[in-house]
């Protein structure tokens, strides 16, 4: 498979870009974004191959901006007569309008990740016999095991990035993901754990039977925890965040809100508020998407723009937002390389890659000591927000009780509940111990799908409000 997407259309690039420049006349900015891509997932479960797929796509998307309005075509053809349809789609959003077509983004000499296209390494004979092993070892492991499912996924994409003033950029995304997920029984009680790990990497950097063993008996550990805890207690209580992962109620509660079309458009909680006191003193939010191999890392954003490490929120204070070129320039502000899109069908947006709240100066011991009665909450699932109010309600797959600064029984059932920017200023102490999850993020926006890391150190939260079956 060619890395030159160009070269696969049934015209010469002369004639393509041609054919652009012509598309974006009149326009603000816009872009032809070309991508191919494929993907390749296997599933195991209770013992036996599952599912399996191998899907390969490619196409092009046509963008037109023009102010606030955006003209945007895509075809699953790579060729001129789709590209003319696309431009005559397009084109409707320009009529009237004398647009003076935006300065290109800088170029970049920075990669983040490797180009090696990882479906087919291992075989898929090999991978299935790994599947199988990860099921066999855990059944062995404990006979509270009831149910293991196993999974690998692979994906590998080319995007091609053509400006109609002639400026092109080409970026090649590697990324692998493994899962493990165990429920364990006893009596007429189940209940589950799970692990994954992933990023811009090949399969051999975590495939090895060390490092799968320890994914398989994280997921068990995490299962039989849930299966010794009590009922989660209801009310206010102080709640101490874990490391890594828990980062995912950072991304959701605050992030989502900083990213600049919710902003220019004053939907977002955080609207209207920079440079003002949004959180705790100490507390200092990122958005790096230039972190080596990580699965939010991106060389470049989807409009051409080299991805950056983007301070959020400096010792409390709201700095600055997640912008994409569009809402950038409305905004009088600088794109940040955070405009990003699911695939040549979808539009960019402002998008968060890798987000994160830096370490601050207390150790998880003092920070754990420090709770007269509390929740220590390890790790999230799901959780709901709204944008605009900052609300969340999230729900935590591990936690524990603190009782006199010790960590004590395990509950489950807890929900927390808040408001993201008063959340934020609850925060009354930061750990030394910033970790990012294992990379298995994905982030929803406008039905787009991303991949994204997140990460935390821990963090002591005063009078949160808790959700449980207990009172």
């Amino acid at each position: 498979m060619t890395t030159d997407l160009i070269s696969l259309f049934d015209c010469d690039e002369t004639a393509l870009r041609a054919a652009v420049a012509k598309a974006l006349s009149g326009a603000d900015d816009g872009e032809l974004y070309i991508e191919h891509a494929q993907s390749e997932s296997l599933s195991f479960d209770n013992g036996r191959l599952k599912g399996g797929s191998f899907n390969t796509d490619q196409g092009f998307g046509l963008r037109a901006v023009a102010g606030e309005a955006v003209g945007y075509a895509h075809a699953g053809e790579l060729s001129l007569s789709a590209l003319t349809r696309a431009a005559d789609a397009v084109g409707a959003v320009t009529h009237g309008h004398a647009g003076s077509y935006a300065a290109a983004p800088q170029r970049t000499n920075a990669k983040f990740y490797g180009e090696d296209n990882p479906i087919g390494s291992p075989s898929f004979e090999e991978k299935v016999k790994l599947l199988s092993e990860i099921d066999g070892y855990l059944r062995a492991k404990d006979p509270k095991v009831r149910q293991v499912t196993a999974s690998v996924a692979a994906s590998w994409q080319v995007v091609e990035i053509l400006r109609a003033d002639g400026h092109l950029v080409r970026d090649i995304r590697p990324m692998t993901r493994l899962n493990i997920s165990v429920v364990a029984g006893s009596g007429d009680r189940q209940e589950s754990g799970s692990f994954g790990v992933g990023g811009r990497v090949g399969f051999a950097d975590f495939l090895t039977e060390e490092s799968w063993h320890d994914g398989a008996d994280e997921a068990l550990r995490q299962a039989l925890v849930n299966l010794e805890a009590i009922e989660a207690p209801a009310g206010t209580l102080d709640v101490v965040l874990g490391n890594g992962w828990p980062g995912v109620m950072l991304h959701e509660a605050v992030g989502h809100g900083l990213e600049g079309d919710f902003n220019r458009k004053k939907t977002s909680a955080f609207a209207g508020l920079m440079g003002e006191m949004v959180a705790s003193p100490g507390v200092t939010v990122v958005d790096d998407g230039t972190i080596d191999n990580r699965r939010g890392s991106i060389t470049v954003d989807d409009e051409g723009t080299p991805s950056a490490y983007n301070v959020l929120i400096e010792n409390g204070r709201l700095v600055g937002y997640m912008q994409d070129r569009q809402n950038a320039r409305l905004m009088g502000m600088k794109a940040t390389g955070n405009g990003r899109r699911q695939g040549y069908s979808h539009q960019p947006m402002p998008r968060m890659t890798n987000t994160y709240m830096l370490s601050g100066d207390k150790t998880p011991e003092e920070i754990i000591s420090s709770v007269k009665k509390g929740l220590y909450a390890v790790s999230f699932g799901g959780g709901q927000v709204d944008i605009t109010s900052g609300k969340f309600v999230f729900g935590c797959t591990e936690a524990y009780l603190i009782e006199d600064g010790k960590v004590t029984a395990p509950v489950k059932g807890a929900m927390l509940i808040g408001n993201g920017p008063d959340a934020m200023r609850r925060i009354s102490m930061i750990g030394n111990d910033m970790k990012l999850d294992t990379g298995i993020g994905n982030c929803g926006k406008a039905g787009q799908w991303v991949p994204v890391g997140v990460g935390q150190p821990h963090l002591r939260m005063d009078q949160v409000t808790v959700g449980g079956t207990r009172a």
